[in-house]
């Protein structure tokens, strides 16, 4: 017991001597969140993330899963990369990028990490964002002119809240990226409270966020001719995202890239 006392003591001297860089202990082994093995160094186990994020085909634009007939990346061609929605009518998005099956285990921590309060799930979630084939890619090519752009919250949620989950996500994989781009949680603003789109259908859902994004005013020349990232936790119909898309189009952005933690099926 007192050599441990010693050690804080000695680790919260270096704290709080000036001149000096914060201390950086070294990754403490956890338990798997999902297989609860030990040890682990991040909240999920290397073979539990590998079992649960296996490749997917999925639509360019909207990141739906494609059928199983399709499921074969290196020789598919662009109409083989489109869903049936796509294929008709492309949404307002330049593409769509998604790292995860909205599906178990990663629904259950998305809850954790969205609804408990859990904001250290950020980082690690932005870490399988990041390694998402095309996102390292597309980030990287950003200019510093360029935009990565959280899915903002009504003042009302985010206070119920405390946090938007979609900003600590833009926020770590800016860090994680080190991308030239700014990351800014106030230039797209949500400026209509909504229903929760959980409790909606489809089209229910497509009508609720009609007009509920807007470019702050004030700021909108600084989105003429530059490309925004914009991020979520959860795309699920993908009306919310479309319709911010939309905002930010209309609005001069030359163009917007989804990238989102998790997919689900079709709704």
């Amino acid at each position: 017991m007192q050599i441990w006392i010693d050690f804080l003591t000695t680790a919260n001297t270096r704290l709080l001597s000036p001149g000096l860089s914060l201390l950086r202990l070294p990754a403490l082994a956890s338990q798997c969140a999902v297989c609860h093995s030990w040890p682990a160094r991040q909240q999920v186990c290397e073979p539990c993330v590998s079992r649960f994020t296996r490749p997917v085909l999925r639509c360019l634009y909207c990141a739906l899963p494609l059928p199983a007939a399709t499921q074969h990346p290196a020789g598919a061609n662009l109409e083989e990369q489109l869903c049936a929605a796509c294929a008709v009518e492309l949404p307002p998005l330049d593409g769509a990028l998604a790292a995860l099956a909205y599906a178990y285990p990663w629904s259950g921590l998305i809850t954790r990490y969205k609804f408990g309060q859990q904001h250290g799930w950020a980082g690690f979630f932005a870490s399988l964002m990041r390694q998402t084939p095309g996102v390292a890619q597309l980030l990287d090519e950003l200019a510093p002119q360029d935009w990565i752009l959280p899915l903002p919250l009504s003042g009302q949620r985010l206070q119920t809240r405390g946090f938007n989950q979609a900003w600590e996500l833009a926020h770590a994989l800016t860090q994680q990226t080190r991308s030239p781009a700014q990351a800014d949680a106030r230039l797209l603003l949500r400026v209509r409270h909504t229903r929760a789109q959980s409790e909606l259908g489809r089209e229910e859902r497509l009508a609720n966020v009609k007009g509920a994004f807007q470019v702050d005013p004030l700021r909108a020349p600084a989105l003429q001719g530059r490309a925004v990232v914009l991020v979520d936790d959860v795309m699920t119909t993908g009306a919310s995202l479309f319709e911010a898309a939309q905002a930010l189009r209309e609005a001069g952005a030359a163009s917007v890239t989804a990238v989102v933690l998790a997919r689900t099926a079709a709704a």
